[in-house]
Order: structure tokens, then C-alpha cells, then sequence
């Protein structure tokens, strides 16, 4: 049987009066694609902000590579080998496309201060080390042609690409795609296809995804976990969980409701 990389158990985080995450558990595969889906409120974001240690689970562990993570810091979470990407794209908007992924090698930076600030022929090993590996970033997500360009003048679409391209350069272990395909366009949602399943195949990180867009979660997902108001309410295959009575009432209203338009149809 294949190894978790990451373990959730019994993972609840209450916000005041508010239970946003109840009792959810879940294991995701060294080498799979593991997605979260449920309407907006289920508790999606939350789990991946628990994941990241923006947050403290009320109750519950999470467990990475057999460590537990609720005594680390953000920053040891992604010393690990665990990146993210937001909702909101997060870049230095007036730096390059290159100067926001080289900030992507930091959690691998091994030189000290005056080593830096004298350029030592250590600091520039590492440095022609970083080019070299956000330059197979680039080159994987085809971004060559924006490699000098200022965040703030690109399209929509390719920030979305640009946020994907730093976490990458973390050399992440598992990385976390919190709604990759938001605002994008059709065709754009197809390359975001590509692009998990050369990340998946070709470079054989751990995918751990929220996501509304059901035809991109069909088509990379190995698994899927359904939430609803913090709770699970399916796990499976994409089809499995598509088909599940829980999961139709969650998006669409009862049961009956559903089988009524079918009717009616």
C-alpha cells in the first residue's frame, strides 16, 4: 500500500461560536493528486490554512512524513517541503518574474550574511544553483517570455502561473493549490490540466488541491474528498464522489429535488 505523506485526524478548529472544520480526517498518498471540494463555507480553505500553520486546530493532528505540525512555524512547515499557493495571488507585484521566483529559493539558502553582502565564491554557487533550478521552472511552465517582466503588468492568467512557478522552486515535497483555476478562462483551466499532471508526473510532487472547477477535478484527481458546513461527506475516486447522494444535496438541494429535474428534463 502506498505511504501517506500527510495524515489528518480528527482535525475540528472553532472560530468563536463557529465550528468551521468538525472532526475531519483524511490520508494523502505519497505521488497522488488529493482534492477538497464542497460549496463555499465548507471548510476547505481552512483545512489547507491548519496544513499551513496559519491556523491551530482546536482538536486533532496533522502529521507530515510521521512529524507532527502543530508545534511548528509557518516558515518550518515549508522548510519541510510543503508550499502553497492562495485564492489571492500573493507576489511582489513591482519586482520581476524572476526576482519573485528566485524569492522561492530562500528556504534553501545555506550562506550567511557577510558571505552575501561580500559575494564569496560560496554565495555565488548558490546563486548560479538557484538560476539553474528557477530557470527548469520556467522552462517546465513556459514562462521564458516573461522572465524580466514586472508582475504588475501581466495578465490574470499568468500571475496564476507566475504564484505556481515560486512555490515549485521551493522544491516541494507536497505542494497546496488552493483553487488553481479561479479566474480563469477556459482555455487558461486547460493548460492548469497540464501543468498539475507534469508536476504530478514529471516531477513526482504530492498535490493536495481545493477546487470548484469539477472538469479539472475529474481529469487530475486520483482522490477526492467531499466537506460540507466543516464535515466530511464522501471520499473516493472523482466519480465515486460525484455520485454520491451527500455531495448532490451539498451543490444542487435534496434529493428529491435533483430527481425531480431529472424528470422534468
Amino acid at each position: 500500500m502506498t505511504e501517506a505523506l500527510l495524515s489528518a485526524r480528527n482535525l475540528s478548529v472553532r472560530f468563536g461560536g463557529v465550528l468551521a472544520v468538525n472532526g475531519v480526517s483524511f490520508d494523502v498518498k505519497r505521488g497522488e493528486v488529493f482534492t477538497l471540494i464542497g460549496p463555499n463555507g465548507a471548510g476547505k480553505t481552512t483545512v489547507f490554512n491548519l496544513i499551513s500553520r496559519i491556523y491551530t486546530p482546536t482538536t486533532g493532528e496533522i502529521e507530515f512524513e510521521g512529524r507532527k505540525l502543530s508545534a511548528l512555524a509557518p516558515h518550518e512547515v515549508a522548510k519541510l517541503g510543503i508550499a502553497r499557493t492562495f485564492q489571492n495571488i500573493e507576489l511582489f507585484e513591482h519586482a520581476t518574474v524572476l526576482q519573485n521566483l528566485l524569492i522561492g529559493r530562500h528556504t534553501h539558502r545555506e550562506t550567511g550574511l557577510w558571505s552575501d553582502i561580500f559575494f564569496t565564491p560560496r554565495a555565488r554557487r548558490a546563486e548560479v544553483a538557484a538560476r539553474e533550478k528557477v530557470e527548469q521552472v520556467i522552462d517546465l511552465l513556459d514562462l521564458q517570455h516573461h522572465r524580466e517582466s514586472l508582475v504588475a503588468g501581466l495578465p490574470y492568467g499568468v500571475r496564476k502561473v507566475v504564484e505556481l512557478a515560486r512555490a515549485l522552486c521551493t522544491e516541494p515535497k507536497l505542494l497546496l493549490l488552493d483553487e488553481p483555476s479561479s479566474g480563469l478562462n477556459v482555455e487558461e483551466t486547460d493548460d492548469m490540466v497540464f501543468w498539475v499532471r507534469d508536476i504530478q508526473q514529471e516531477l513526482g510532487v504530492t498535490v493536495l488541491m481545493v477546487e470548484h472547477d469539477m472538469s479539472l477535478v475529474s481529469k487530475v484527481s486520483d482522490r477526492v474528498l467531499a466537506m460540507n458546513q466543516g464535515e466530511t461527506i464522501a471520499l473516493g475516486t472523482p466519480r465515486e464522489v460525484q455520485a454520491d447522494a451527500g455531495v448532490i444535496e451539498a451543490y444542487l438541494g435534496s434529493v428529491d429535488d435533483v430527481s425531480g429535474l431529472r424528470r422534468a428534463a
